[in-house]
């Protein structure tokens, strides 16, 4: 299945589509290099006919997803972000977004 990505600020910037198997594996990245200190970093989702909704947000530590089903994770210096898929199904295609 497809993962389109779409940037929610000029700040942000994301790879605009990526591709994996069910089952396998996948890792979004973003980038967000004039993070501001007091910037939480958030991810969400958008499946296709449905709006927008939360995968995760964080200041600075890794977070795991619910239900086991990745982690979010944050560079050191919190100029990028990424957040990992551990087995993506279908019903996991969407857009995925990243805005601070």
């Amino acid at each position: 299945f497809s993962v389109a990505v779409a940037a929610g600020r000029a700040q942000v910037r994301q790879d605009p589509s990526l591709e994996t198997t069910e089952g396998s594996g996948i890792n979004i990245s973003c980038s967000h290099p004039q993070i501001q200190t007091n910037e939480w970093i958030h991810w969400y989702r958008q499946l296709p006919g449905h709006s927008p909704e939360l995968v995760a947000l964080t200041a600075k530590a890794a977070k795991e997803l619910p239900d086991n089903a990745g982690q979010l994770w944050v560079s050191a210096d919190r100029r990028s972000s990424s957040l990992w898929l551990r087995r993506p199904r279908r019903g996991d295609a969407a857009v995925y977004y990243c805005a601070l």
